[in-house]
This record gives C-alpha cells, sequence and structure tokens, in this order.
C-alpha cells in the first residue's frame, strides 16, 4: 500500500473506505441504496470504515460491507472519494458502487439499523451533505429507468 504523505499539519492522512451498496426490491424492482445508522454518532451514512495496515482498498470497501450490513458484494466502478478532518486528522473514504448479492443484517455494535431505500429518499436521509453526491455519482454509472 503507497505510504500517504503527510498533511500540511503533519498528521498521516487516515485512509478507510466503503460502498455505495445498492439492489433491486425485490418487491417492486426498483432500485434501492443501503444505509447504515451508527449509533456512535447517530448518523446514516454509507457503509464504511477504516483499512487495516497493508489492506487493499477495494478488499477493506467489501470487509466493511460485510461487517456493518451482512451483505456480499460484487464491486463495479471507484465512484469519487471524499476528504475531510477526523479529530484534526485528514480522512480520505474511498468508495466503491457495489451489487448487494446475499445475506442478512444482524444489528451489531456498530450499526444498529441499516435502511433500503430508493436514490431521492437515500439522498436525503444521509447525514453528511458530502455523502449526498455519491447518490448521484452513482446513479450516473447504472442509468436505471426512472
Amino acid at each position: 500500500m503507497p505510504t500517504t504523505p503527510p498533511a500540511a499539519n503533519g498528521a498521516l492522512t487516515i485512509e478507510a473506505a466503503g460502498c455505495v451498496l445498492w439492489r433491486r426490491s425485490p418487491v417492486t424492482g426498483e432500485l434501492e441504496l443501503c444505509l447504515v445508522h451508527r449509533p456512535k454518532y447517530d448518523d446514516w451514512s454509507w457503509p464504511k470504515g477504516k483499512l487495516e495496515r497493508g489492506e487493499d482498498a477495494l478488499a477493506g470497501a467489501l470487509r466493511e460491507v460485510a461487517e456493518e450490513t451482512g451483505y456480499t458484494a460484487v464491486p463495479s466502478v471507484e465512484l469519487p472519494s471524499t476528504r475531510y478532518l477526523a479529530h484534526g486528522r485528514p480522512k480520505r473514504v474511498r468508495y466503491w458502487a457495489a451489487e448487494a448479492v446475499s445475506g442478512t443484517f444482524t444489528p451489531n455494535e456498530e450499526v444498529d439499523r441499516i435502511l433500503w431505500l430508493p436514490p431521492d429518499e437515500a439522498r436525503r436521509r444521509l447525514t453528511s451533505p458530502m455523502d449526498a453526491g455519491l447518490v448521484d455519482a452513482l446513479l450516473a454509472t447504472l442509468r436505471p429507468a426512472r
């Protein structure tokens, strides 16, 4: 894994990865996006997390999806990354579009709830405005019939 250069303040960038997890509704066939609720932060976001030492970003993204949602996912294109400060340190989260293919959610310490929502509802429910832009990035790759 390449070394991330220090930020202007000398702090190393925290590297994380996740997925914009999607599926076709088992009832209607419409596109649904998976949001996770993290009780520690009381927020709704995409499944994501910090990479383990030496872990490939895509492998980490799929691991986080499995840990947080219980779903196995098939990744496709890489989506835009987000960058922000976390506890005074720069953080970069790389994202991939990924289709949920199997699994079942079980609440855990990190994630107590998930929601499968249509894109517009997911955009509104996301806590961070920077996460909402990933809805459009995903839609551009899928070009679903609306």
